[in-house]
């Protein structure tokens, strides 16, 4: 039999070699249950990949993208109001560079040319993870803003701004997000209907002036779609599912009357569009319209119930109607 000093040192030799082995083990992987644990608590960065249908076919887009460049200005609001600052936004139609409305949300946001230009080479130094832009307004240069990030076309800038919206909401990957803007919106035009009661019934006419022609707005423009949206009423000639009546000529000034008429002005800054609407709201025609001998003529914001064309526009929009027929 060993004696009990020889039985020691074989146990502890025992004992190192279990433990030289439970480190061999950890180093080819065996990892220790503390260790699988913390592995298991790690968080999860796995990206998902996402297919977005859109006017010009289809994009797909790994992980929710960070780096954004927007092409039209409809867009830039959308972005900023699901919460998301683009990298870079074309110039706005109005404002220097950004509307006004916006403009203390755009800090630090780059200027890639405008909505009929835009500024490739801007953009590919930008180094997007995805470029959002618009059919109507670039189809031609789809192909060279693949190249550079992938891109997402909408259709039209016309009409329903929330068509475009929604699949804003799609490419950003921010669907919920998305919805909850819309419900928003949604509450605040069922809110306005409510309240207003017999007031819908007042036929609203709406009046542009430019530089170059003079404009009555039908349904489908972005004012237009809005009021319908509430419920108004509008002018025989205005209460049609098209977009405006150009070209206006004073001997059609009657085709403005209504229960209230709205008009803006889209003043570039050379001074020419406002020549033309102190020419025309002062033309004997217009100041016989019954509209004007009630005082029922109001000058409203180009960029809010125009241009931009947005959802931070649309609530602008009712703000003021609120104004004139809630207060």
């Amino acid at each position: 039999m060993l004696n009990k000093k020889v039985t020691f040192w074989i146990m502890a030799l025992l004992c190192s070699l279990s433990l030289i082995l439970a480190g061999c083990g950890a180093k080819d992987g065996k990892t220790s249950s503390k260790e699988n644990k913390q592995k298991n608590e790690a968080p999860q960065t796995e990206k998902t990949t996402y297919t977005v249908k859109h006017a010009m076919g289809e994009t797909t887009i790994e992980g929710t993208p960070e780096k954004i460049v927007i092409l039209t200005n409809e867009g830039t609001e959308a972005l900023l109001a699901m919460g998301v600052t683009p990298v870079g936004a074309v110039k706005s139609w109005l404002g220097d560079p950004w509307y006004p409305h916006i403009a203390d949300q755009m800090e630090g946001v780059t200027e890639v040319g405008t909505e009929s230009e835009p500024n490739l080479e801007a953009i590919a130094a930008l180094q997007p993870d995805l470029i959002i832009g618009n059919k109507m307004r670039q189809e031609a240069v789809y192909e060279q803003l693949s190249a550079i990030a992938p891109t997402v076309f909408a259709e039209t800038l016309r009409g329903d701004w929330k068509e475009n919206f929604q699949l804003y909401a799609k490419a950003i990957n921010k669907e919920e997000k998305g919805k909850e803007v819309l419900e928003a919106y949604e509450n605040r035009i069922n809110e306005f209907k409510e309240k207003a009661g017999d007031k819908l019934n007042q036929k609203v006419s709406i009046v542009r002036f430019t530089g170059g022609e003079v404009r009555i707005y039908q349904k489908d423009s972005f004012s237009g779609v809005i009021l319908e949206e509430i419920g108004f009423a509008r002018p025989e000639s205005q209460d049609v599912n098209d977009f405006a009546i150009r070209g206006v000529t004073k001997e059609m000034i009657p085709q403005m009357d209504g229960d209230i008429l709205f008009y803006f002005t889209y003043e570039t800054g050379d001074g020419e569009a406002s020549k033309i609407e102190q020419e025309w709201i002062n033309d004997p025609l217009f100041q016989k319209l019954d509209v004007v001998q009630k005082g029922k003529v109001y000058k409203v914001d180009d960029a809010i119930w125009n241009t931009a064309g947005g959802v931070i526009a649309a609530n602008l929009m009712i703000d003021d109607l609120e104004k004139y027929f809630l207060q």
